[in-house]
C-alpha cells in the first residue's frame, strides 16, 4: 500500500497540485507539551486550506492516530457525515501519555489512498 505524504504547498506552483495535497493530508493539533497522566484531546484535522468532498464515493473513511507505530485510536466516519458537502473534516481524540510521543495521523480518501501528516513531538514532563 502506497502511504502519499504532505508536502510543503508553499513550494508547489500549481493551484490544483496545492489543493489536491492539502485536502487529504491530515494536520495534527495538540499542546507541544503535556503531563505526564493527564488526558489531553488532540484534534486530527483533514485538509488545512483546502476542504474535502463528502461524496457517496468520494470521502474521507478513516482516521488513525499514532505514538510512532502504536495505533493509539482510529475514527471510522460513514460518507454523508459532513452533509455531503466539501469540509475539513476535523476528528477529536483523548490522550494520557506516559512518556515522550511522536504522533502521526493517517487518513483514508477512498478514490486517493492513505495520506500521512507531519510527525508531532509532544514532550512528557
Amino acid at each position: 500500500m502506497k502511504i502519499n505524504n504532505y508536502v510543503d504547498i508553499s513550494t508547489i506552483d500549481k493551484e490544483a497540485k496545492k489543493d489536491y495535497i492539502d485536502r487529504h493530508s491530515p494536520f495534527i493539533y495538540c499542546d507541544d507539551k503535556m503531563e505526564k497522566g493527564k488526558k489531553y484531546m488532540v484534534k486530527v484535522q483533514v485538509g488545512k486550506e483546502y476542504s474535502h468532498p463528502d461524496d457517496f464515493d468520494h470521502y474521507i473513511d478513516k482516521v488513525e492516530l499514532y505514538d510512532g507505530e502504536r495505533l493509539l485510536a482510529e475514527a471510522h466516519v460513514p460518507a454523508g457525515t459532513l452533509g455531503n458537502q466539501s469540509e475539513q473534516l476535523e476528528v477529536y481524540f483523548s490522550v494520557v501519555p506516559k512518556k515522550k510521543m511522536k504522533l502521526s495521523a493517517l487518513a483514508y480518501c477512498t478514490k486517493h489512498g492513505v495520506w500521512q501528516s507531519v510527525e508531532k513531538i509532544v514532550e512528557v514532563v
